[in-house]
């Protein structure tokens, strides 16, 4: 009777420690980020999470996702741009899974089919733009690359939610061109500012010889006011013409000339 009691012990045993090996396979907990797709006998499930849930051992496959944004680092790739410039480009693909069950459904490896759909769709967009469009217009090429990825990654499950076009590395001729372009373009400026001065310049001086014309005595103490400055210079000598010679004479001399020219050709 003993020997059976204890049987019937061991067998007890036995039978809590399959119950509890049951348990901790078919509970499962995951955190708020996370997502279990479940097979059933090889047949898609469904979704479970986040917290705990149940599955049943042995018939059930589950797969762990993670739903947050991952970041993908694409690789610098080899540009030809429409205006034959070679250039290397490097970009950040940032994006998160939004369905996990299509995630892992429709595609093998998202991660690694992402990852190379953004480096061809990377030189297929650059590829056909040149070479001032993509040092001057970075956000729009940004945002185009975006709904690109995005539209192609949709079926996956996977939603691109932004991508940085992170560098744009030149070879050393074209720097130099560059350079050389730009220096052209300051020095053009330049000139042009300086001829608009030149103009605004000499349409006020022809105003105010207008003006002096018509009153000698404004140049006559224009002519007082410059020597005020000058004589500030304790280190010059000016000389100034007098009498009939002053400048107030010889600006009248001048209208009453005009004014004789004007009267003989009428």
């Amino acid at each position: 009777m003993g020997v059976n009691l204890a049987a019937v012990d061991v067998n007890i045993i036995i039978a809590l420690i399959i119950v509890i090996i049951i348990l901790s396979q078919a509970i499962r907990i995951v955190r708020e980020y996370e997502r279990v797709v479940i097979f059933r006998l090889g047949r898609f499930s469904g979704v479970k999470g986040p917290g705990i849930f149940f599955i049943i051992p042995i018939v059930d496959r589950v797969t762990l996702l993670d739903l947050r944004v991952v970041t993908i680092d694409v690789a610098k790739q080899v540009v030809i741009t429409r205006d034959n410039v070679t250039v290397d480009v490097d970009a950040v693909i940032y994006y998160r899974v939004v369905d996990p069950g299509r995630a892992i459904v429709q595609v093998e490896n998202y991660r690694m089919a992402t990852s190379l759909l953004a480096q061809t769709t990377l030189r297929d967009v650059l590829g056909q733009i040149d070479l001032d469009d993509l040092l001057s217009k970075r956000e729009e090429l940004n945002k185009k690359l975006q709904e690109i990825l995005d539209q192609h990654t949709d079926p996956w499950g996977i939603k691109v939610t932004a991508v940085t076009l992170r560098d744009v590395s030149l070879p050393e001729e074209m720097l130099r061109a560059i350079a050389k372009q730009a220096e052209a373009e300051r020095e053009k400026r330049s000139r042009i500012i300086l001829a608009e001065g030149e103009f605004q310049a000499s349409k006020t001086m022809t105003e105010a010889a207008k003006l002096y014309g018509e009153a000698p005595v404004a140049i006559k103490l224009r002519e007082l006011q410059t020597l005020a400055e000058i004589a500030r210079e304790k280190n010059l000598i000016v000389v100034t013409p007098s009498g009939e010679m002053g400048t107030g004479s010889v600006a009248g001399l001048t209208a009453a000339f005009n004014k004789a020219t004007t009267n003989k050709g009428q």
